[in-house]
């Protein structure tokens, strides 16, 4: 095997896109997968939220998995659903859609931009030193890589080889799911009692029959097996209705952990590899592919020497909140769906706040990932050596600071554009929404790196769960969609050029000035 820039172990969903990230900023990337070819068997992700919704659109690939999927609201916390019709996005629902499906678009654009899978193929080890690292794969070989990423998984080769403790909680509970036949005509629909939930359904017409049913206790911790499918709807409904096969068995359960760093030296981890936790709400799939958004950029401008390796620390710093966020509030819905009498009350309490218009919008922005907001600290300032030194520039931030940048309709000298349609090549942009050419001078030791775009925009300027914000003058667009600086119409950002908080922030999130 030859020689690559970026490794990533693990073709699934995290691993697709950001190999796609990679292979927008003209990275040499290369998938190392272990399955033979992109079939999916088994149970996984049903769909993703509007959050990852809006991260496809920022790639121009949105428009593949809406037109295959099912468009509902998927937003639930502990099996309530939480209408966000009302939030200020283009994308105000989610997406049914099996991850089968998901990896095969995903797989189709990752190969339009020429990135190679190399299927077959497992990592069985590796050693990394100054220079990069040496990767031990199944076939024998060791080819060598800048960087290895891991996005291998749960049970990840790479974050046990490197050494990173994996923190958190066993598993309180169990349940099976299948795609199985039988002899006997199930019991539709879903039954809930004191064993926990189980179910069946027929969500396709020309396949077999979905059955679901919780295991006693945190159940066994092997591969499932045809008698656990067996054990497992007779404690339900004192039958198993003559199971007689089952094409596949998945065993999920609500083990809640995460990676306690996210990157070794040369060695990163996302995805699954770097957190794990219940499936309530259905949040996975999309903390994944951010991770993945959030890492890819930083990773090309470190690999191709416009930043510092130092860049990569923000990945952890940025991530590693979000995901632990996600570990709690899956917890808190395992808790809510116990089944007994104390717990009944208690979910049928917190049911009733989340009718209520502010709870609704907290929990329906944590779960859809419209919410979120990197914590960027204080300004700095970067010397020439790269060295920060904090110094308070503007001691009250723009609320957009650190939020996705809302997919407005501008005005372009030509026509109107939308903001995600700037970042389809993965590349950072300042909207300049005042005088056009006032920001060029400003900008010119970037100019290489950053896209200069002028455009008027005369709408509201609303966030999800936040409300109304103050309209800037202009707006530092990350690749990954977040605004890393704003340009108030009056105060102390009036001037651009003489504003050191937007070298700063040029400095930090995209390299130094170059003369």
């Amino acid at each position: 095997m030859t020689d690559h820039t970026v490794l990533i172990a693990g073709g699934g969903p995290t691993g697709l896109m950001l190999a796609g990230e990679l292979a927008l900023a003209g990275v040499d990337v290369a998938i190392l997968e272990r399955r033979t070819n992109q079939e999916l068997v088994g149970w996984r992700a049903l769909g993703f939220h509007a959050r990852t919704i809006e991260v496809f659109d920022q790639r121009g690939i949105a428009e593949r998995f809406i037109k295959e999927a099912l468009v509902t609201q998927t937003t639930s916390f502990a099996g309530a659903i939480r209408d966000i019709g009302d939030f200020p996005t283009r994308h105000n629902y989610g997406l049914g859609l099996a991850q089968k499906h998901i990896e095969r678009i995903l797989a189709g654009w990752v190969d339009e931009l020429g990135v190679p899978t190399l299927r077959g193929i497992e990592v069985t080890g590796f050693a990394q030193d100054e220079a990069g690292v040496s990767v031990e794969l199944s076939d024998g070989t060791s080819p060598r890589a800048e960087y290895l990423v891991g996005c291998d998984g749960g049970r990840s080769v790479i974050r046990k080889a490197a050494g990173i403790e994996f923190q958190g909680w066993d598993a309180t509970g169990s349940s099976l799911i299948a795609e199985a036949e039988f002899d006997e005509e199930p019991e539709w629909g879903m039954r809930r009692d004191t064993h926990g939930i189980a179910g069946f359904s027929k969500p396709d017409a020309n396949g077999g029959i979905r059955a679901q049913a919780a295991e006693e206790g945190a159940g066994p911790t092997g591969e499932p097996t045809l008698e656990d499918l067996s054990k497992a709807i007779i404690r339900f409904y004192g039958t198993d209705f003559g199971l007689r096969s089952a094409a596949w068995i998945t065993r999920f359960n609500d083990v809640t952990r995460q990676a306690a760093a996210y990157r070794d030296r040369r060695v990163l981890l996302a995805g699954d590899a770097a957190h794990i936790h219940s499936p309530m709400g259905g949040q996975g799939l999309g903390v994944g592919v951010q991770d993945a958004v959030n890492l890819g950029w930083k990773l090309a401008q470190v690999v191709k020497g416009t930043s510092p390796d130092t860049l990569l620390d923000t990945y952890h710093a940025e991530r590693h909140p979000v995901a632990a966020r996600v570990l709690r509030n899956t917890m808190a819905q395992v808790a809510l769906s116990r089944v007994n009498e104390r717990t009944d009350a208690l979910r049928e309490i917190v049911a009733d706040l989340l009718q209520m218009e502010e709870p609704r919008k907290h929990v329906a922005g944590m779960i859809s990932g419209l919410d979120i907001h990197y914590d960027f600290g204080a300004p700095a300032d970067v010397a020439a050596d790269g060295v920060e030194v904090i110094e308070a520039v503007d001691s009250e931030a723009h609320p957009l600071v650190g939020r996705r940048m809302p997919d407005l309709d501008l005005m372009m000298p030509d026509g109107p554009l939308r903001v995600f349609t700037l970042l389809h090549t993965a590349r950072p942009v300042l909207l300049n929404l005042g005088a056009p050419g006032t920001r060029e001078r400003a900008l010119s030791p970037w100019a290489d790196r950053v896209q200069l775009v002028d455009a008027t925009y005369d709408g509201p300027w609303e966030l999800p769960v936040l409300g109304d914000v103050p309209a800037p003058a202009a707006v530092l667009i990350r690749p990954d969609g977040h605004v890393a600086w704003v340009g108030r119409a009056n105060g102390i950002n009036a001037d651009l050029a003489a504003d050191a908080g937007f070298s700063n922030a040029l400095t930090k999130w995209f390299g130094p000035a170059t003369s």
